[in-house]
């Protein structure tokens, strides 16, 4: 039986490796001024970063309901498909429950928990599409996505914590304090989970490529199939020598792969906020 790939929007992959890989993007919803629009197609970041500077609040992103996704799996179910589905991690978002909610309903359709969001969940998705390329049934993409999905290594160097205070992820002391002191957070996500595991302190552009030196040099435990370079609205100069750090570093990557990430990280870490995403071995 064939296999359809499908992920929600929250995996930020560009439009050229959509095509690529044939997979279809389950939009999730993003909510402005009680707007409702789907995200990557009625609401781009551009409009988060206008909406926050007019309103000063954030947008609010919802889950697919239940009927978007039975309309979905119905429609590669009836052209004979079997469907393997990647969600952003359960413990960002109730998108996984409803999906596998929907996917009980039918026969032949998998989901997947990717653990991660943005491109760590890209990193997961691509995996599994190049499987279905390889003719693997949907159970056996299912099983071993699963077990890739602990092995992303997600992290991103945030510029400044305006965006993680408005969401109420930071009190406006460490607000306050994080901005006086020019602190630039690293958010890593570990077991499904985000957290700040280090700060940075200085000029953002030199800040990320300290990070990307510390998180690439010396590693002999990365898988060197590919690597993405993912951020928000990053001036060009900083992304070019980010890529350069990256070639200098682990000349060994079969793919750098520089993506702009959707309206979910953007609504969580605003402007300015880079990350480098891979799999380890």
């Amino acid at each position: 039986m064939k296999v359809k790939i499908i992920s929600d929007s929250t995996c930020d992959l560009s439009p050229e490796l959509v095509k690529k890989y044939d997979i279809e993007i389950l939009p999730l919803y993003v909510n402005m001024a009680d707007k409702v629009m789907r995200d990557g197609t009625e609401v781009v970041p551009e409009d988060i970063y206008s909406f926050v500077r007019k309103s000063g609040t954030l947008p609010k992103t919802a889950a697919p309901n239940l009927s978007d996704y039975l309309e979905l799996f119905n429609k590669w179910h009836d052209k004979g498909y079997s469907i393997v589905h990647f969600n952003i991690s359960s413990e960002f978002s109730s998108s996984y429950n409803t999906a596998c909610l929907a996917a009980s309903e039918l026969d032949d359709v998998y989901v997947v928990d990717s653990r991660n969001l943005s491109t760590g969940q890209g990193l997961v998705v691509l995996y599994g599409a190049e499987l279905a390329v390889q003719g693997k049934s949907a159970e056996e993409i299912k099983a071993a996505c699963d077990a890739i999905a602990p092995k992303v290594e997600a992290s991103f160097v945030v510029d400044s914590i305006d965006y993680l205070y408005k969401g109420g992820r930071c009190s406006a002391v460490a607000a306050l304090g994080a901005n006086l002191l020019k602190l630039k957070p690293r958010i890593d996500v570990i077991d499904g989970k985000m957290g700040s595991s280090k700060k940075y302190r200085g000029n953002i552009d030199r800040v990320i490529l300290d990070y990307v030196e510390e998180k690439l040099r010396n590693r002999d435990d990365i898988d060197f199939k590919r690597i993405f370079i993912t951020h928000t609205k990053c001036n060009s100069e900083t992304v070019k020598n980010v890529k350069a750090r990256v070639k200098e570093l682990c000349p060994q990557f079969e793919e750098v792969l520089e993506t702009t990430a959707g309206c979910t990280v953007t609504s969580h870490c605003g402007p300015n906020t880079l990350g480098v995403l891979f799999i380890r071995k």
